[in-house]
């Protein structure tokens, strides 16, 4: 079985990244505190470096290589918040990235990604498919392969958002987390569990993808035979073994949510907050507005990026009535 990550791990993480990541604020969500009877609050990770939480994992895990392992260059398959943090953080160490996303890849992650410099290949439309082509260009090139979400270091510089909201909050009662290949849901859930014991982690995933629900019934990482919404963040095949650990020793309870709440909760988060979250960084606040999860008292909901622009949002909000 593999390890758990502790709490040095993670303080090590949150000491890496210190210099160059964006401490993100915990920010009163009114309209939601209003309406649920407790006070909600987000942990807007659209604000980080690279438009996501995954800046995090990312600069967690090159900062850990050797300067031989860097100079090869590094390549990561990724739908795409993980391509930009990989090539951010590249360009940060000054090596190269190459990373590796699917035909269906929006404009905004593709054109991210470019703009800070990592070469794009295409492969597929899932997770697998990714993997695949990236392991061939890893032995092709030598390049040295950062993991999307199933590896300790990434869970640990993800776990940092979490390390957050316990400092903020020691008091936090519920915390909602999405979950896609679980590095994040993962590494938060341990964090708060580590620093604030009594509280409830909720993992939160997209109907379509319900990895993570599958997973917990059978006691182990199940492989979905496809997976589709409008979640592109979160549609992996299959949680990670890893992080499946960790979700299974830190994780209260894992809920799902469909693409028409989705829509809503993108629109309130912009109509009442001013934060523009893609489908995947709303999905914790539609669990709460739509009442999937029950919050028990103060409440964090992460959400986990925003990378999507004018183009793919209009259409997603348009004629939406919020949550």
């Amino acid at each position: 079985m593999p390890d758990l990550i502790t709490l040095a791990d993670l303080t090590a993480a949150a000491a890496r990244i210190a210099p160059v990541a964006v401490r993100t604020p915990l920010l009163p969500f009114d309209a939601a505190s209003e309406r649920l009877g407790v006070e909600v609050w987000l942990k807007p990770e659209m604000l980080q470096r690279g438009g996501a939480f995954k800046f995090r994992g990312a600069y967690n895990f090159l900062a850990q290589l050797t300067p031989e392992e860097r100079e090869r260059g590094v390549i990561a398959p990724s739908s795409g918040n993980h391509a930009q943090a990989v090539a951010l953080a590249a360009r940060l160490f000054g090596v190269k990235a190459v990373v590796v996303m699917p035909t269906t890849v929006t404009p905004a992650k593709r054109g991210g990604a470019e703009r800070l410099g990592a070469r794009i290949e295409l492969a597929g439309t899932n997770t697998q498919h990714r993997m695949d082509r990236a392991m061939e260009l890893m032995r092709a090139e030598g390049l040295t392969m950062v993991p999307p979400y199933d590896h300790p270091w990434i869970i640990a510089g993800q776990g940092t958002a979490g390390l957050e909201i316990a400092a903020d909050m020691p008091d936090v009662g519920t915390v909602l987390v999405p979950v896609g290949g679980g590095g994040l849901s993962a590494g938060v859930a341990a964090a708060i569990k580590l620093r604030a014991p009594n509280a409830r982690v909720i993992g939160v995933e997209p109907a379509g993808a319900p990895k993570l629900s599958r997973a917990r019934a059978a006691g182990r990482p199940v492989r979905l035979e496809s997976t589709a919404g409008l979640a592109d963040g979160l549609l992996a095949v299959e949680v990670g073994g890893i992080a499946f650990v960790h979700h299974e020793r830190y994780v209260d309870d894992v809920v799902q949510v469909d693409d028409a709440a989705l829509r809503r909760a993108m629109r309130l988060l912009l109509d009442r907050m001013k934060l523009v979250a893609e489908p995947s960084g709303a999905i914790t606040v539609a669990a709460l507005m739509e009442g999937i999860v029950a919050p028990v008292g103060r409440t964090v909901a992460v959400l986990s990026g925003g990378n999507i622009e004018w183009e793919g949002l209009a259409p997603l909000i348009e004629g939406q009535t919020p949550a």
